[in-house]
């Protein structure tokens, strides 16, 4: 039984997708990677995602960032300012994202039934 558990842990593609395959991380990086400057302040991606809580964007961002796919910036203002990029892994895992979405659009149909 160890034994299997460890082979799950060494695992590349189970380790790697549970860093961005949850229901709202797929979107905040695609949000960042699709707006015109490629920066976007909290507030600014919570309207693009109007369904997804305070809670859980702000959840998403910090374990984006903990991976090192989404870049925080906090500017010494008042109020402090904060904005959310993509750090060059996360534009790295952005073609692979794109050919998803593509997938996606032309399988919806015959994924996504009632």
């Amino acid at each position: 039984m160890a034994d299997i558990k460890a082979e799950y842990s060494a695992c590349p593609i189970r380790q790697v997708v549970s860093r961005f395959g949850d229901k709202w991380s797929m979107l905040v990086l695609y949000m960042l990677h699709t707006c015109d400057t490629g920066v976007l302040r909290f507030n600014g991606i919570r309207r693009l995602m109007t369904d997804c809580s305070q809670k859980m964007l702000s959840q998403t961002l910090k374990n984006l960032e903990q991976s090192h796919l989404v870049h925080r910036e906090v500017y010494p203002e008042v109020p402090p300012r904060v904005e959310y990029s993509l750090t060059d892994t996360g534009k790295s895992l952005m073609p692979a994202i794109e050919a998803l979405v593509q997938w996606g659009q032309e399988h919806f149909r015959e994924v996504v039934t009632d």
